[in-house]
């Protein structure tokens, strides 16, 4: 009764791509998503992100996101849109549902899960990365009198006020979370190097192209290397912050010390707060009995795995497929996927 030909561990973003050409496959299959609701990770995103790209450059295979090419969607239109998105292909979804453990035999896969057992000859992990947050291993972290946090679980500025705040990381994120903070208390900006911001004019539409640029060279076997110009997205946030000359590092941080975090330069700042926006891990953790993962990350040729037969990983970031952590990347690489799977489970494609 739960035997499937596929089955995609994760309804977020790239889960919902890779349903939607496994719709068309005539392939029977399975979403199993932990989430309570539709929206994947973005309902868990603080309450003032908005996307980097506008909302043609950030939209699924089949369904353009509403705003069109100058218009950057909030975190409540994207959850909107992932929402509509499910509900329109009607795709076969079971929540809230966590993925213990997968088993591999030769009759297939074996997933345990807090709903039951399931089985499936083909696999995909689209579980991302939210869940596997990365806080560095600082001297004195674990005695810092103070409260830390990660930015995945951090919602507004609010709670801040009247503490000085540590925001630590030189991303988009740290930067989108340093300019309201700063806003509304007194903040330093810790980062490992120096911050390097994009002209005023790029934005998430110029890195996709930058990456399937590179995409198409390593397919035609040419080198290209794309332009660096940063790392950071101006954002109407972030330009607001450069006006008020807040978007400035006092360089990278050494250790902690009590209530204060001492800085590489020899410097102490008093703090009461620290917000780390150092970014995740993939959430790997369902495939651990499979013995396959290596630094966080499972060998891959594209997003099929190299050591087991019959698994994907789709959505990780680059090692699955350039742009493939993004919305519009991941259609790319779950095409592609959906195609592979076609072919090892032994049926077409139905148009």
């Amino acid at each position: 009764m739960n035997r499937y030909d596929v089955i995609v561990v994760g309804g977020g973003q790239s889960g919902l791509a890779v349903g939607y050409y496994l719709r068309r496959s005539g392939l029977s299959f399975l979403i199993l998503d932990k989430e309570d609701s539709s929206g994947g990770s973005w309902q868990h995103h603080w309450k003032s992100l908005r996307l980097f790209s506008p909302a043609q450059w950030s939209s699924l295979p089949g369904v353009i996101m509403n705003g069109g090419a100058d218009y950057y969607p909030s975190l409540e239109e994207t959850i909107s849109y992932l929402t509509a998105y499910e509900s329109k292909y009607g795709f076969p979804i079971k929540r809230p549902v966590d993925v213990h453990r997968v088993a591999k035999d030769t009759n297939g896969f074996k997933i345990e899960t807090s709903e039951g057992v399931f089985y499936s000859t083909a696999l995909v992990s689209a579980t991302g990365s939210f869940y596997n947050p990365y806080i560095p291993k600082i001297a004195g972290l674990d005695k810092f009198t103070g409260t830390v946090i990660h930015s995945s679980s951090y919602k507004s500025p609010e709670t801040f006020i009247g503490k000085t705040v540590a925001i630590v990381g030189e991303g988009n994120s740290g930067a989108q979370i340093l300019a309201e903070v700063s806003k509304l208390t007194d903040t330093i900006w810790i980062t490992q190097r120096m911050p390097r911001f994009l002209p005023d004019h790029i934005d998430g539409r110029y890195l996709f192209d930058a990456a399937t640029q590179m995409y198409e060279a390593q397919k035609a076997g040419k080198d290209y290397t794309p332009p660096s110009l940063g790392d950071i997205v101006m954002v109407e946030s972030v330009k607001e912050a450069r006006s008020r000359n807040v978007l400035t590092s006092v360089g990278p941080l050494d250790s902690f010390a009590g209530n204060s975090v001492v800085l590489r330069s020899g410097n102490t700042e008093e703090v009461d707060v620290v917000i780390f926006c150092t970014g995740f891990k993939s959430s790997l953790a369902h495939l651990e009995a499979l013995d396959i993962i290596t630094d966080g990350k499972v060998d891959t040729i594209g997003t099929r795995a190299k050591r087991i037969d019959g698994l994907w990983l789709v959505g990780y970031g680059n090692w699955t497929g350039f742009a493939s952590a993004t919305l519009i990347g991941v259609g790319r690489s779950a095409k592609k996927t959906v195609e592979e799977i076609q072919a090892f489970v032994g049926q077409t494609i139905q148009s």
